[in-house]
């Protein structure tokens, strides 16, 4: 369907794309690509068909956006989605079951049961990474914008590398309930819990890590952020709870998490990060967390600060065939992504 002939009011239907949208990478401003893995998730896994079932969820959105009117004109594209990965993902996440019950066993990672499962893990997850990286790295390179829709969060990594060697420096707004700065987590070098750890030590460019809505991390992780020298700024869920039970508008809140931000932005959005009735089968659900309109509401207000949205993932939604909230939240939560990036990109 040439774009000229699509009805943005007219029946959805699931064209393989995002939204069901008829651009081409080629001559759109935006292209989504897809990274179906979760291999090194630690408690509960889905994820992995998360890139089909926002397709199918996304062709369900009407296309106003008051936030970002029109903005979706400019072209959101689908590039190509590698079932490989899914199929590598598949194979490997067998692997990674016996490693776990291994370590909740009182086994550990070192043990040659463990060792040689952890070493082909690990070389898969490298080459998804390098997947997700080429990717990403060619549409930057044809002047496009790039969005990541995910699998797990381990495949922001690809995703960010791309961006430092592509962009001069830039922040990373982290939305999460998890903090992510665990090193090799359960012995895997790119665990879904350690991807922020991996991407502060590998990409320079990152100068600044926010991390909002986080409640549910190790005494480590909060020793390297407050021995980061302010490279990494945490607006946990009980403080932000807190600021408000004494007064502070969810407004005011956001003015302060936005000032500490460069004028350069990768938008990380962790499903998990929201309440758990929004995303009610994500992997690692956790009481608390951030509304579906406070996040969008935080987006608003980065892009309308000035600042640039230089790229994003989605990461962590696990359809549920007793349920389709959790689809529905991330494609529409995908959506605002989209606009209040292209909104940002003038």
């Amino acid at each position: 369907m040439d774009p000229i002939e699509f009805d943005p009011d007219g029946v959805g239907v699931n064209t393989g794309t995002y939204f069901g949208f008829p651009f081409e990478p080629e001559r759109a401003a935006l292209v989504l690509i897809s990274a179906p893995w979760d291999v090194t998730v630690s408690y509960g896994a889905g994820t992995v068909y998360a890139p089909d079932a926002l397709i199918e969820a996304s062709t369900q959105l009407d296309f106003y956006d008051p936030l970002a009117p029109g903005e979706w004109r400019r072209g959101i594209a689908t590039a190509d989605v590698d079932y490989g990965l899914l199929e590598c993902s598949e194979r490997l996440r067998a692997d990674a079951e016996k490693v776990i019950a291994h370590l909740e066993g009182g086994g550990s990672a070192g043990d040659d049961y463990a060792t040689r499962r952890i070493r082909r893990i690990d070389e898969g997850c490298a080459a998804m990474n390098e997947s997700v990286r080429s990717q990403a790295a060619r549409w930057l390179g044809a002047g496009k914008l790039v969005g990541l829709v995910g699998g797990d969060h381990s495949t922001s990594y690809g995703m960010i590398r791309a961006l430092g060697a592509h962009c001069p420096e830039f922040g990373v707004l982290h939305v999460d309930a998890h903090c992510d700065l665990r090193e090799a987590y359960e012995g895997f070098a790119f665990s879904h819990a350690s991807v922020m750890f991996n991407v502060l030590r590998d990409v320079p460019q990152v100068v600044k890590l926010v991390q909002v809505g986080v409640r549910d991390f190790s005494e480590a992780e909060a020793n390297l952020a407050a021995a980061s020298g302010g490279r990494i700024e945490r607006f946990d869920d009980m403080a932000l709870a807190a600021a408000a039970f004494e007064g502070e508008t969810w407004g005011a809140q956001c003015r302060r998490i936005v000032g500490r931000l460069p004028q350069r932005v990768y938008v990380s959005f962790d499903i998990d990060g929201l309440s758990v009735e929004n995303c009610p089968h994500t992997g690692t659900p956790v009481n608390g967390g951030l509304t579906f309109n406070q996040a969008v509401y935080l987006l608003d207000r980065l892009v309308a600060s000035g600042r640039t949205i230089v790229g994003f993932d989605l990461v962590e939604t696990v359809p549920a065939a007793d349920g389709k909230i959790d689809a529905v939240t991330g494609a529409r939560m995908l959506w605002k992504l989209c606009g209040q990036t292209l909104k940002s990109n003038k």
